[in-house]
């Protein structure tokens, strides 16, 4: 499995959510399943069905979060490359507006937020670019063009 590019913040989110599912979620799935069993014939009990389809839910979001928090890598605040990395904030300036991003990986991406991925389009097109540089990103719209004006 590839890296998930995490900060410390989110992978202890990520631990959280997973300790929850494990104890709490796990116990009141085996709660339900319990008392649809109690109502008898489980052909016809849908409460039992919904019960079973929960169970499969949690089951798989634990091993989905199991599967990032084993293959984290943490994300550490890279300013001295003076390049974009994972981690790094920086400035871009296109068609005379400034826009504020920070490279982050897939799993922690919110581009409403500034926050693109590692694996976008877009942060692929910046990553290991320095402030001063033109970025070219193709996008359906067209091709857009970035000047990177700094990188913390």
């Amino acid at each position: 499995m590839d890296k998930q590019y995490l900060t410390q913040e989110r992978l202890d989110e990520l631990k959280q959510q997973l300790q929850e599912l494990r104890t709490k979620k796990r116990a009141e799935v085996a709660d339900r399943l319990k008392r649809a069993k109690e109502l008898g014939d489980l052909s016809e009990n849908s409460e039992y069905f919904e019960a079973r389809d929960e169970q499969v839910e949690v089951e798989s979001k634990i091993a989905e979060i199991e599967d990032i928090v084993k293959s984290a890598a943490i994300i550490q605040k890279t300013g001295a490359t003076g390049s974009v990395q994972i981690g790094s904030t920086f400035v871009v300036a296109k068609d005379g507006k400034e826009f504020k991003f920070t490279l982050v990986g897939s799993n922690e991406a919110r581009p409403e937020a500034g926050l693109i991925s590692n694996e976008s389009p877009l942060g692929k097109a910046f990553f290991s670019k320095k402030a001063g540089d033109v970025v070219r990103v193709k996008t359906p719209a067209g091709e857009m063009t970035y000047n990177i004006i700094s990188v913390e």
